[in-house]
């Protein structure tokens, strides 16, 4: 009896663990979710035969309608699913400050939260906690849109997938142009005032030493550049902001020693043709070219501010005209110039790349597959019917909706529109981008598109939507002028790592990161020694660079592998 009494309460024990495990909704990192994924798929067909509700939380951009079923894309979705949605709507300033605390509070968090936006340590914390439920089965048997997204560009599954095996969030993917013609290869474009160079009858530099000395003969004639363009200042050969991104001069420096420069300013890493992880700051090419750099500074070309400028001040001095060089994603936001005069390249232009030891351009990291947010959209722990939500949330991924919920809709109420309905070569329906004249493209994006998980892959254009202008004449810049120079094979990939991983890489670089920007910044404007050299490589080995570069090495040889 004795025996049978603890057997039986064993068996009561294991009862009550299972059910408690069952109520938490999920079992976070492990991959288990409470609903399970056996709902018939014929079930789910749009519109459904009766109206079925879901909630979701969302944020909206200030000045714009706050209440998403306002908007016509959802009103268009709701029509087309019979799905209602009850949305819990946060302006997006304030999203920082309270989807911390909304997903901290699982009994009263909605059911899937559609603007996420999480970074991968947040996904493996609401994982592990709990919060969200993995998605990768539900992907499989309620998502075909995504299914055929991840068939034409299976990379973009990859990246979504932990070291598990789980999803944990639902992409939004946003390709213009595609590996070596991605519109993200070059973030620091430099940018030359070819008005300058037609008035001292210079020809557009190709090697590091034309250009140097196109930068002195704009030193060198500074009144009469003052005169001519009738600008009030001084007149300054090149602009930058040093270690601040798209704004920094280093492009410049790729031609130097072996070619890969330094286009991954926040880690520093490059990747060589036989897939090796490799530190710039430990490349001859890196040195040489900080070397370059400081002779330019030294003979008084290189904006003696731009050491500590803010962007307001680099911004108000180009528009004052009184820059020969300067280094942006988009030249219009710095110099007074119309999008018309930049695309028939009246004033600026694109600086092509400079020869030094090599000719080469290395594109930035992730840039092959980039326009890509990991932690979009999560569904949580609360979702009564993940099946019924994954098949609503599969609609965004439709090659037609997709743009819509990215840029805007066509047949609005108001003026304005960012697409009118057309047909493309083969008859069929196509969203074209409509001409907004005076009206600015980003405040009538806000106002029409919902953001959200998509998917808006490079062979759309052309087929379902055209390409927008405003990224139209920058492609047409990278595929002319900068595709043809990048001989790199490889660029580091967008990969998922674990959340061990993530934090070593974090604390690792944070030394890292200072030890090279400031042996940098001191190079530029001091030159280097030997003993500079030396004491750089003894302090990155001590800061724990091995190690760092281990693990990029794994991941990239993991999503080789793959």
């Amino acid at each position: 009896m004795k025996k049978m009494h603890k057997i039986l309460s064993l068996m009561l024990a294991v009862i009550m663990a299972c059910a408690m495990l069952a109520g938490c909704g999920g079992q976070g990192a492990s991959g288990g979710h409470a609903n399970g994924t056996d709902v018939d798929p014929a079930s789910l067909q749009f519109p459904l035969s009766s109206k079925a509700e879901i909630s979701g939380l969302i944020n909206y951009p200030a000045g714009t309608e706050s209440e998403p079923n306002n908007r016509t894309i959802f009103k268009r979705l709701e029509e087309k699913t019979n799905v209602h949605v009850n949305w819990k709507a946060i302006q997006n300033d304030q999203w920082g400050d309270k989807i911390a605390l909304e997903m901290s509070n699982i009994k009263t968090l909605p059911e899937f939260v559609f603007t996420a936006g999480f970074n991968d340590t947040d996904l493996l914390k609401y994982a592990k906690q709990g919060v969200i439920i993995n998605l990768e089965e539900y992907i499989d048997k309620y998502m075909p849109n995504l299914c055929k997204v991840f068939e034409q560009a299976p990379e973009y599954r990859m990246m979504c997938t932990d070291e598990n095996g789980h999803i944990w969030a639902l992409p939004w993917i946003e390709q213009l142009g595609y590996e070596k013609t991605a519109i993200q290869t070059i973030g620091n474009m430099p940018f030359i005032n070819t008005g300058w160079l037609e008035f001292l009858g210079l020809s557009m530099p190709t090697t590091v030493d034309e250009f140097e000395q196109v930068l002195i003969a704009f030193r060198d004639n500074a009144d009469a550049l003052k005169a001519e363009f009738n600008i009030d200042g001084d007149i300054i050969p090149l602009a930058c902001i040093i270690g601040s991104g798209n704004e920094d001069c280093r492009v410049l420096t790729n031609g130097f020693g072996e070619g890969y420069g330094d286009p991954d300013d926040g880690r520093h890493i490059v990747v060589s043709d036989d897939l090796k992880v490799i530190c710039t700051a430990n490349t001859e090419g890196w040195r040489k070219g900080v070397e370059w750099l400081h002779k330019l500074y030294t003979e008084n070309l290189i904006d003696p501010d731009a050491f500590t400028q803010e962007w307001s001040t680099y911004v108000a001095k180009g528009k004052s005209g009184r820059y020969g060089v300067c280094f942006t994603w988009d030249v219009a936001n710095i110099v007074s110039i119309s999008m018309d005069d930049l695309i028939a390249g009246n004033g600026w232009q694109p600086l092509p790349m400079l020869k030094a030891d090599t000719l080469n351009l290395t594109p930035a990291n992730g840039s092959f597959t980039s326009g890509f947010d990991r932690g979009r959209c999560v569904v949580t722990a609360n979702a009564k019917n993940p099946a019924l939500i994954c098949a609503w949330l599969d609609q965004m991924y439709d090659p037609f909706q997709s743009p819509q919920n990215n840029w805007g809709t066509y047949g609005e109420d108001d003026d304005f529109d960012i697409f009118v309905l057309g047909t493309n070569a083969n008859g069929e329906q196509m969203l074209q981008h409509a001409p907004l004249g005076d009206a600015s493209p980003v405040e009538v994006r806000e106002a029409e598109c919902v953001g959200g998980p998509l998917a808006i892959l490079d062979s759309y254009y052309g087929v379902y939507v055209t390409c927008p202008d405003d990224a139209q004449y920058r492609l047409d810049w990278i595929k002319d002028i900068y595709t043809p120079d990048m001989h790199t094979k490889y660029v580091f990939p967008n990969v998922f790592m674990s959340a061990e991983d993530t934090k070593t890489i974090s604390n690792l670089n944070a030394d890292i990161f200072k030890c090279i920007n400031t042996a940098r910044a001191d190079g530029i404007m001091n030159g280097f020694t030997q003993a500079d050299w030396d004491k750089l490589q003894a302090d990155l080995d001590a800061y724990g660079l091995q190690q760092y570069l281990s693990i990029f090495q794994k991941y990239l040889d993991a999503f080789y592998k793959n």
